[in-house]
């Protein structure tokens, strides 16, 4: 089958770096599936999971926010952070998953209530991956 070469990179360096048949991305504009050959295009994405599957199994990738780029032999995710499943921490997404819900819940002007939200959507979305 074919496939294509998808490169999840951050600021801090390379993510992931692999062959794949189909990645799924969440980008602003809604769901996006890309399979070799596809159009080139550019895309800004949402806080949520990278699907990659390869085989009869997908890897899954937390990304919040960035860009991905396609072309017909290759697909880069310009992501601001990324992290592989196997890599997350899951006590720590939780205790961060807390600590912004419990800024959401708590009502002073001092909260920024935006930070909050994002960074809540963040650990929900690293928990997900990690079901």
């Amino acid at each position: 089958m074919k496939t294509v070469l998808v490169n999840v990179v951050t600021p801090d360096g390379p993510v992931y770096d692999a062959d794949v048949e189909m990645v799924s991305v969440k980008a602003q504009s809604g769901e996006l599936g890309i399979l070799p050959g596809h159009i080139p295009m550019v895309a800004p994405l949402e806080i949520g999971a990278v699907r990659l599957k390869q085989g009869s199994g997908t890897e899954l990738v937390a990304v919040s926010g960035g860009f991905i780029e396609v072309r017909p032999d290759k697909v880069t995710i310009l992501a601001q952070t990324a992290e592989k499943a196997e890599n997350i921490d899951v006590a720590r997404a939780e205790a961060a998953k807390r600590r912004a819900e419990e800024r959401l819940n708590h009502k002073s002007d001092e909260i920024d209530f935006k930070r909050a939200e994002l960074a809540l959507r963040r650990a929900i979305n690293r928990l997900n991956v990690t079901k």
